[in-house]
């Protein structure tokens, strides 16, 4: 009997959970993970490698808030939330623009106006000197 209960006492033992928990293979597998994305993310970046040449010039001014120009249904003109004659239009966007024929120029026309409209004031900004003109539209939706 002695010899049994001895042996149940050194089974007891070897029962008995492990308390600790091995960190050092997690430790390995983090390891290789980040050594993986280093080597993967600079080939994750898309476009055309391109050699780009060096420069002294100044850099474009798109910090520039841009004037924006809307023609609403009725047609009339609006130099941003402004109402502008259409005679008034070109002094008054050289005005806003202090005489910088760079300005960005946004034009917004409704969408139920005639493109003819649009394009006329388009083509009396751009004969105002003005060469940054843009038209605006919305996404569709989805997209």
């Amino acid at each position: 009997m002695g010899a049994s209960l001895g042996d149940l006492r050194g089974r007891r033992r070897k029962r008995r959970p492990m308390a600790e928990i091995n960190v050092t293979p997690l430790v390995d597998v983090m390891l290789v993970l980040l050594i993986i994305f280093m080597v993967t993310a600079p080939m994750m970046t898309s476009g055309v490698n391109v050699d780009l040449p060096k420069t002294d010039a100044a850099p474009v001014n798109t910090d520039t808030k841009p004037i924006t120009v809307s023609i609403r249904s009725n047609g009339d003109l609006y130099l941003g939330d402004e109402p502008v004659s259409q005679d008034q239009l070109v002094d008054q966007l050289r005005a806003a623009a202090q005489n910088d024929s760079e300005h960005r120029i946004f034009v917004r026309g409704d969408q139920h106006i005639d493109y003819g409209r649009v394009m006329q004031i388009m083509g009396q900004i751009t004969a105002g000197g003005f060469t940054h003109v843009a038209l605006l539209a919305q996404q569709p939706p989805g997209h």
